[in-house]
């Protein structure tokens, strides 16, 4: 019989007592600190870390990987900021069905060699292993996905920057000659400074705002997850890891991500939350 057990038979109530404790007292809980807890509460040692995990089961708490959050998020401003697109998006509606307005969403991507790295099945007597010279080095993508077509353009660029943005806003009006674009962004600092700001005032120079040849919208900030984009981004991620045994040499990485994001359609839930209709 383990400690559990005896402590069960011995009391129950005690046990149940623990239990709410667990679950309600702390937002984390560490194994040590539930030992030292048991012991002084209740005068109980476990001879097994099992009985602590099943405490912890019970308690409904598990093993899990923590996330990252911003303190900064403000479900308000990514609110407002989604209407104010919605209302852009309404006010270019006819522009944008005849396409001689083009709304693109923006972002950029540093692929990392170690990016490839993750959970796969294999063996459970194996190790799995990805060769990796250097896991942190890096290619920069810019991906633009356009809001009508759902086509996504991608090109690579030694680092993201005000020089690699203004050439990648060239890239897309040469793709699309003669039409307006609309910008859907987060505030970079080179995407509101320096150079490219410099492009912006000569290619919309004394014209009037309903004019301008490219129009830039910012996403409310600290909040990524606004963006389309940063979803293929993570699902280019994902095939990487799915393929992992294929991922020989980062040269071998880039053409893989390229292979699933370059002019394909991406099409899902959270594009359609900016809407016209």
């Amino acid at each position: 019989m383990n400690g559990l057990q005896q402590a069960e038979k011995e009391g129950n109530k005690e046990i149940a007592e623990l239990e709410i404790l667990i679950e309600s007292n702390l937002k984390y809980w560490d194994l040590d600190e539930l030992v030292i807890y048991v012991e002084q509460e209740f005068g109980v040692i476990y001879k097994s870390k099992q009985s602590y995990y099943k405490l912890f089961e019970q308690a409904n708490i598990s093993w899990k990987k923590s996330q990252k959050v911003n303190p900064k998020f403000s479900e308000e401003q990514v609110k407002k900021k989604r209407e104010e697109i919605n209302e852009m998006l309404s006010k270019q509606k006819t522009g944008i069905e005849s396409g001689e307005v083009i709304v693109f969403f923006l972002d950029e991507c540093h692929l990392l060699h170690g990016d490839v790295k993750g959970y796969v099945w294999g063996q459970s007597n194996l190790r799995i292993e990805v060769p990796i010279t250097n896991e942190k080095e890096r290619q920069t993508y810019f991906g633009a996905l356009n809001y009508q077509s759902k086509r996504f353009h991608v090109q690579s660029y030694p680092s993201g920057d005000g020089k690699s943005t203004v050439e990648f806003i060239k890239y897309l009006q040469n793709q699309y000659k003669n039409k307006k674009i609309i910008l859907i962004w987060d505030g970079a600092t080179y995407h509101r400074f320096g150079e490219f700001r410099k492009f912006l005032s000569e290619i919309n120079e004394d014209k009037e705002p309903d004019d301008f040849l490219i129009t830039c919208i910012l996403f409310a900030p600290n909040a990524p997850q606004q963006n389309p984009v940063e979803d293929i981004w993570l699902q280019a991620k994902n095939f990487l890891r799915k393929y992992w045994y294929l991922c020989k040499s980062f040269k071998i990485i880039k053409f893989l991500f390229e292979f699933f994001t370059k002019e394909h359609k991406f099409d899902f839930p959270k594009i359609h939350q900016y809407t016209y209709t």
